[in-house]
């Protein structure tokens, strides 16, 4: 029986626990994802000794591989794309649980086919009928294959079953609506776990530390300290390989709707009971729901969008969005997206939250920055023309850390100041590189934890946010209409103003 067990956050000093046997199946094995990301976060635990004996992975894809391919395959992925094989009798081990079974997402065959082969896998392996499917495959393919599991009942025992599912979870709310039914039709939401690898993140999860594990914050969080948040996610590569998808989603459906929400959650939401997944997610959710854009008669106030043209990036020349291979050369998709919200509830009124994220800027980072008001007299006028705000800066990736940023004294005769910064870096503190976001979100399902997993309700509520500016930009238009701004600079005009009209303008990175 797959138990639920400890959150390595809850455990403290108490030995790490290891998931039950199991059997993962993926089902788009012959991907990216499954060999770049996910068959190296496992191997790695391997290493670490965090998963069982038993542990069984089945690839799931329409080619006709076989087990002894697939494997070759997998080792491939990890030489490449983690820090190698190392001792060779440890792959021996893993490899002997890798399988793979050839299927179509929408042939019930094959799935009899698959829950024929799982059962026999659990009499030579001992995996004890617990499964975990992870849908590692485009999301068109996600409501057949979750019907599919259901029909084949293969998703019928709420203790032994789970269902991992990548993002985007549906595209608009009616659809996410809709997808959200169909998994509730075949299993319960104990057993869901929707995955957005940015929860997976070691910076991102620190958040809660650092808010609710330093008493020294908390009474400043809040709308009597604070004058505005910024979470800036910018991305130097373009659509690269993925224009097909790209081009019906864009940057709101791509990265806003939950990357920076989720981010935006855990910055604004209240403190939970304990640090149980509902009580976490159930905090998510209330914060969620009193968020708005900061005016939706008037979207241009609240919400722009932006396309990056043809630029240079590092000495290179870099062709614009509508240039690339396979994208509509008339496309308004946008590659660039700042949103300014609001938050109805006695913490956060009147304090702007302002997003952005664009593909082909001129860095790539990902940072929450709080500015602090400033303070209410300057008595400094004479060593000064101006102090600059405190603004605290919790860095996701790359450099991932926090700074504090702060007015001090100059050194000399002279009272003069000067704006330093307090840094923290995760590598030089701890000594080591933080894991891939994979790694953990992997274990804590095998483990049956889902605070860092998506509910039903969150993701409603967070496609309800961004709902008006989805529903003008989907709208079609003249293709002169959206605003650009050319490959390697931070973002259009348009999204300066957002800022400069609230007598603010955002963050240099």
């Amino acid at each position: 029986m797959l138990t639920l067990q400890e959150n390595p956050l809850r455990v403290g000093l108490k030995q790490a626990k290891t998931p039950e046997p199991l059997i993962l199946v993926i089902f788009g094995a012959s991907g990216d994802l499954t060999q770049r990301k996910l068959v190296p976060a496992l191997y790695q635990l391997k290493k670490e000794g965090r998963l069982p004996a038993e542990m069984t992975i089945v690839g799931v894809a329409r080619r006709e591989w076989s087990h002894d391919y697939f494997r070759q395959q997998m080792r491939q992925g990890i030489e490449e794309f983690s820090d190698g094989i190392g001792k060779e009798e440890l792959w021996e081990d893993f490899a002997q649980g890798l399988y793979y079974c050839a299927g179509n997402m929408d042939e019930g065959e094959s799935y009899q086919k698959l829950k024929t082969f799982l059962g026999e896998l659990d009499g030579k392996r001992g995996t004890r009928g617990n499964r975990v499917f992870y849908l590692a495959v485009s999301p068109k393919f996600f409501p057949a294959a979750i019907k599919q599991l259901g029909a084949a009942k293969m998703l019928t025992e709420p203790l032994k079953h789970r269902l991992v599912i990548e993002k985007p979870f549906g595209k608009d709310l009616s659809s996410a609506q809709v997808l959200n039914r169909i998994v509730q039709n075949v299993c319960k939401e104990e057993q869901v776990y929707r995955i957005d690898h940015y929860l997976g993140k070691e910076t991102v999860q620190n958040l809660l530390v650092f808010r609710f594990a330093n008493a020294i914050f908390e009474p400043l969080w809040n709308r009597n300290y604070i004058d505005n948040i910024q979470i800036t996610v910018a991305e130097t590569v373009g659509v690269e390989e993925r224009a097909g998808y790209y081009e019906t989603a864009g940057a709101l459906r791509d990265m806003v709707q939950n990357h920076l929400l989720q981010l935006f959650c855990l910055t604004a939401m209240e403190a939970p009971s304990g640090i149980s997944a509902d009580s976490i997610r159930g905090e998510k959710v209330k914060v969620l729901q009193g968020t708005h854009l900061a005016d939706i008669k008037n979207l241009e106030k609240s919400a722009i969008r932006g396309q990056y043209t043809g630029g240079w990036m590092k000495g290179k020349p870099i062709p614009g969005y509508r240039e690339e291979k396979d994208v509509n050369p008339l496309s308004t998709t946008p590659t660039f997206v700042a949103l300014k919200l609001m938050v109805d509830n006695w913490r956060w009124q009147g304090v702007p939250f302002y997003l952005r994220t664009g593909k082909r800027l001129p860095k790539k980072v990902s940072e929450i920055a709080i500015q602090f008001k400033n303070v209410p007299l300057t008595i400094f006028q004479s060593a000064a023309q101006q102090t600059n705000p405190n603004i605290l800066a919790l860095r996701i990736q790359p450099n991932e850390g926090i700074s504090l940023r702060f007015e001090a004294k100059m050194l000399g005769a002279e009272l003069r100041t000067r704006t330093v910064d307090m840094d923290f870096s995760y590598g030089s503190s701890f000594g080591m590189a933080t894991a891939d976001a994979y790694h953990r979100l992997l274990l804590d399902c095998m483990l049956g934890d889902q605070t860092l997993f998506t509910r039903a309700d969150e993701v409603e509520e967070a496609w309800r946010v961004v709902t008006p500016a989805l529903t003008a930009w989907d709208a079609p238009a003249d293709p002169n209409s959206i605003p650009f701004y050319e490959a390697g600079t931070w973002q259009p005009a348009e999204a300066e103003f957002l800022l400069n009209r609230d007598g603010r303008r955002w963050r240099r990175l």
